[in-house]
C-alpha cells in the first residue's frame, strides 16, 4: 500500500486529483483509515488511473467516464464525445476565421458593419409577391399586403417578437418594376387568398449584418456580407431577407432606420 503522496509520486498526478476523482467516484482508494481518514493505494491501481486520464485527455466528461467505469456503452458514449468536440471544433474554426478578418482590418473592432452567424428558427409566415415600380414603393406594398390579409383572416396574430422580410426574386439588381416577397411571421396558419398565401419557413443558419440609415444605402452592407461569406468559405442557400426592424413608421429620419440582413448560407 502507498500513500496518496507516494502513490501521486509513482502516477505522476497531483493529490489534488486524486482526492477529486475519489470525490466524484471514479478512483476509490484501496483503503482509507477510518480514525485518520488517510488514504492508501496499490499498485493494480495505477492502470485503472491511467485509464481514466487517457479517457479523459480524449475529452471525456467526468459524468461520461463514470457511467464506462460502471459499465455503461464505451462506444456510444465516445461517439458522443467525438459529436461534442466537432461542434466545438467547428465554432473554433468561426472564431479563428472571424479574428483573422479583425487582424486584417488592423483590429477595428468599431467598424461600420459586423457579420455574425445566426441561427434563425422555422415560422409560419403569410407571404404576398409582387412587383413595386421602384424601392419607395415598398412600404405602401407591405401596408397593402397587412391589410389584405388581415380582411381574409380578422383574428390572425403575429408572433413577438415581430419577424418580417423582403426578399428580392430578380436575379439581378433593379432599380425600377422589382419583384419582391414580403413574408411576415405569425401564430398559425391561415386562408390563403388570390394574393395572400402561407408557408412554413425551415429552419437555418444565416450570415446576419445590421445596416444604420437610409434603405438607398443598404448596397454597401450587402456587398460587405457578400465579400465577408466569400473569405470564410460560404455561399447562400436562398434568397437574402431584409428584416426591417426601424423604418418610416416609428422613426423620423432616414438616419435612424434599422435594417438587419439576412442571408442563409452553408
Amino acid at each position: 500500500m502507498f500513500s496518496i503522496g507516494e502513490f501521486s509520486k509513482m502516477a505522476k498526478v497531483s493529490v489534488k486529483t486524486l482526492r477529486y476523482y475519489d470525490e466524484v467516484g471514479l478512483l476509490k482508494p484501496a483503503r482509507t483509515d477510518v480514525f485518520s481518514n488517510y488514504r492508501y493505494y496499490d499498485t493494480a491501481q495505477l492502470t485503472d488511473l491511467q485509464r481514466i486520464i487517457a479517457m479523459k485527455q480524449a475529452g471525456l466528461t467526468i459524468s461520461d467516464i463514470r457511467a464506462i467505469l460502471n459499465g455503461g456503452d464505451t462506444v456510444v458514449l465516445l461517439k458522443k464525445t467525438k459529436t461534442e468536440l466537432a461542434k466545438r471544433h467547428k465554432l473554433l474554426k468561426e472564431s479563428i476565421a472571424r479574428l483573422d478578418l479583425l487582424i486584417k482590418n488592423k483590429g477595428e473592432i468599431d467598424m461600420k458593419y459586423h457579420a455574425t452567424i445566426k441561427d434563425i428558427p422555422e415560422y409560419t409566415v403569410f407571404y404576398k409577391q409582387g412587383m413595386v415600380e421602384k424601392f419607395a414603393d415598398l412600404n405602401e406594398f407591405i401596408l397593402r399586403a397587412g391589410e389584405e390579409v388581415g380582411a381574409a383572416n380578422p383574428n390572425l396574430k403575429c408572433i413577438k417578437p415581430d419577424y418580417c422580410y423582403v426578399s428580392y426574386l430578380d436575379g439581378e439588381y433593379r432599380e425600377k418594376d422589382i419583384r419582391v416577397e414580403y413574408a411576415q411571421a405569425v401564430e398559425r396558419t391561415g386562408v390563403d387568398t388570390d394574393t395572400i398565401k402561407f408557408k412554413t419557413i425551415e429552419p437555418t443558419k444565416a450570415v446576419s449584418v445590421y445596416h444604420k440609415g437610409a434603405w438607398g444605402k443598404l448596397g454597401e452592407t450587402y456587398a460587405y456580407a457578400m465579400n465577408w461569406m466569400r473569405e470564410n468559405g460560404m455561399e447562400p442557400t436562398e434568397l437574402a431577407r431584409e428584416v426591417y426592424i426601424d423604418g418610416p413608421w416609428n422613426k423620423k429620419s432616414e438616419d435612424e432606420y434599422l435594417t438587419e440582413i439576412q442571408i442563409p448560407v452553408k
